[in-house]
């Protein structure tokens, strides 16, 4: 989710930059070509950051960063454990 605090001009920008340097990803793995791919890694990256999907959280409700964990470790574990055994 991105900071919903961006102008939308803005969101709609950066969302564009993720999706050409994904791939930009994509390319470059298909070249074997992996400086290109760092180097796309590091656009995926910075859009990210600039949507607030990654770096300083944008929230301040007090709740826990949970993001990049999984959802096995973190207080949500029974509510996934009952997920994973519906499918």
């Amino acid at each position: 989710m991105s900071d919903p605090k961006l102008p939308e001009e803005e969101r709609a920008n950066l969302v564009k930059e993720l999706m050409t340097a994904r791939r930009a990803v994509s390319t470059a793995r298909r070249a074997g070509d992996e400086q290109a791919e760092e180097q796309a890694h590091a656009a995926v990256d910075e859009a990210k950051r600039g949507l607030g999907e990654r770096g300083p959280v944008w929230w301040d409700d007090g709740a826990p960063d949970l993001n990049r964990h999984m959802a096995r470790t973190t207080p949500y574990a029974e509510w996934y454990s009952a997920q994973s055994k519906q499918n």
